[in-house]
């Protein structure tokens, strides 16, 4: 059960990854929807789920394209966040919306 300060951390990291997404120029990166994060306890990690439009080829290639894009969005996030520790981002395809 995450605690309260921890449902606020992966709702921040949601909005700020959701709009850095939005203005990646990667042509692999199709539209992409961030729908939750989940931080690890020591804030070093973070999962972040998206769910991806269309067939399961354009899945894989955005989730490469968002691993390739992994710096640029962390350095982001270090920007808008005032965070001791910024954390690795690992992004997941979420099944669930499916």
């Amino acid at each position: 059960m995450a605690t309260p300060r921890m449902r606020r951390i992966n709702e921040v990291l949601r909005e700020v990854v959701g709009s850095a997404i939005s203005e990646l120029s990667d042509p692999r990166i199709g539209f992409v929807t961030v729908t939750g994060v989940e931080t690890s306890p020591d804030l070093r990690h973070a999962r972040v789920f998206v769910s991806v439009f269309g067939p399961e080829r354009k899945r894989q290639a955005t989730l490469d394209g968002l691993t390739a894009a992994h710096g640029v969005l962390q350095a982001r996030l270090a920007r808008e966040l005032r965070m001791k520790r910024t954390p690795q981002l690992a992004f997941e395809y979420d099944r669930t919306v499916e």
